[in-house]
């Protein structure tokens, strides 16, 4: 997997306990329906069920339970972004400009260090 899937799954699922996570969900969805319009609306459901189980997890101090959750997103993007350089630049965008934002600064610092550091997405 390439470092923009794993931070963009790893980032998602962080987003979903803050505050912005409705701007950020909603730009998540944006993406997916212009890549996959016929998914996007599971999509939405399914971040919205996801985003119950990250808070729990973060309630019962469960950190193997969230990792698992990003381990699943990481693959679901790889898939949606695979092969595709001009994709992986628009979700490289997602996570630098409505992903990493919706974070605590732990987890910004966290994320911002799997990126590659030239802006480029990773081939």
């Amino acid at each position: 997997m390439e470092p923009i899937e794993l931070a963009a799954g790893t980032a998602l699922v962080g987003a979903m306990a803050g505050a912005g996570w409705p701007a950020a969900r909603a730009e998540t969805v944006a993406f997916w329906r212009r890549v996959r319009p016929a998914e996007a609306d599971d999509v939405a459901t399914e971040l919205t069920e996801v985003r119950a189980e990250v808070l729990a997890a973060r309630q019962s101090g469960d950190p193997a339970l969230e990792r698992t959750l990003a381990d699943t997103w990481e693959g679901r993007l790889r898939k949606l972004v695979q092969g595709d350089q001009a994709l992986a630049a628009e979700l490289r965008h997602l996570v630098d400009q409505h992903l990493v934002p919706a974070l605590s600064a732990d987890e910004r610092a966290r994320i911002t260090g799997r990126l590659p550091t030239d802006g480029s997405a990773p081939g």
